[in-house]
């Protein structure tokens, strides 16, 4: 099984935390969906001896799509593609996006599963991130979209400065009481190059407090439990039978092509990225090319992919999946945390604790092998 990531890289404004390839113009949208559409021919072969079962619309803004767009990049993909027959097709879209009439457009289409970039369903977080929509369009699409769409994810961001424990618990009320079966939710990050960097070194807004952050994720840990969710990886949550198939295949390691400017594509033994600019992807599409960089991954950077995502999950790193040598360096090298109660083996699998997750990502580069 595999999957297909589609890279829509456009938005009406540019989030001040945001570190993805898109534009805000959209001059050449009609350009680059056919370059999409090619694309997607171009690159049939690489999955001939796999069946797709994931389709995912990601970006930028995927509901900036028409009906139409987003009919002709599926129908191309069933054309192109051992397609399994129900897949999971997911399209982010932001609440702006979503009048009653999209909705109903959506519903009536291939599209099964909604995510939704909500981020906070308070008007002073959402001017702090220059989110294009406001309070109550994120409350009045979620109101719509849950009587068109069972399976729904909504994004939410913690970690925001001046936000108190009362207010991030509130916002994930909210969202419970829409009764979306799905959360993912990331801290604030600064990454470099982003208008919130900017800010942050011209003192114009404070730098995210990893204390707070760590009270929130607690938060959102103890408060999704008593809601049904399973934590089944670090930043996302889900009540049973809706765990996001599409990002699961990437913790678990399946096979997926990226198609779009930027979009990452991994088959096991090589990861490629395609070229990060709208202009240039679609001058080499047209010409019948690839813009891409492909790097053959060693034995160890496929042994490093796989302890950085298993130990995001509940599934951890199975010690018998691992080649023999690897193995006695990981058992040698995890005793510390180990003993720090922040890593644990249970059936022969390496996992976090509870005490763990929150510093999963850094335990990991700590047992890289380099």
């Amino acid at each position: 099984m595999a999957g297909i990531y589609l890279h829509i890289p456009f938005c009406k404004q540019a989030c001040f935390y945001c570190d993805f390839h898109f534009s805000t113009s959209l001059k050449k949208k009609d350009d680059l969906i056919l370059c999409l559409v090619k694309e997607l021919q171009l690159r049939k072969g690489e999955l001939q001896n796999e069946t797709i079962e994931t389709i995912y619309f990601g970006g930028g803004t995927p509901s900036l799509l028409s009906q139409n767009e987003i009919e002709l990049l599926l129908k191309e993909i069933q054309e192109n593609y051992s397609v399994v027959e129900n897949p999971e097709i997911t399209l982010e879209a932001n609440p702006d996006d979503l009048s009653e009439e999209k909705i109903l457009e959506l519903a009536k289409s291939p599209i099964n599963r909604l995510s939704i970039g909500v981020q906070s369903f308070f008007e002073e977080d959402l001017k702090s991130m220059n989110r294009a929509h406001n309070s109550e369009e994120a409350k009045n699409c979620l109101s719509m979209a849950t009587r068109h769409f069972d399976n729904i994810t909504v994004d939410l961001i913690y970690g925001v400065p001046n936000m108190s424990n009362e207010r991030w618990k509130e916002n994930l009320q909210i969202a419970f009481d829409f009764g979306v079966n799905h959360i993912s939710s990331y801290a604030l990050t600064v990454e470099p190059k982003t208008v919130l960097d900017s800010f942050v070194k011209n003192g114009k807004y404070p730098a995210p407090d990893e204390t707070e952050a760590k009270e929130h994720f607690d938060i959102l840990v103890e408060e999704t439990a008593k809601n049904g969710f399973a934590h089944y990886e670090i930043s996302n949550f889900g009540k049973p039978n809706y765990f996001s198939k599409h990002n699961t295949s990437y913790w678990q390691g399946k096979k997926y092509i990226g198609i779009g400017p930027s979009a990452h594509s991994f088959n096991k033994t090589h990861r490629s990225w395609n070229i990060a600019s709208n202009t240039k992807y679609i001058k080499e599409i047209q010409l019948g090319n690839l813009p891409n960089e492909v790097e053959e991954l060693s034995r160890e950077d496929q042994f490093n992919e796989y302890l950085m995502t298993g130990l995001r999950t509940i599934w951890g790193v199975s010690l018998d999946k691992i080649d023999e040598d690897f193995k006695k360096q990981l058992v040698t090298s995890s005793k510390k945390f180990i003993n720090q109660g922040l890593l644990i083996v249970e059936k022969n699998t390496l996992k976090t604790t509870q005490k763990g997750k929150f510093l999963a990502d850094g335990l990991a580069s700590e047992l890289f092998i380099v």
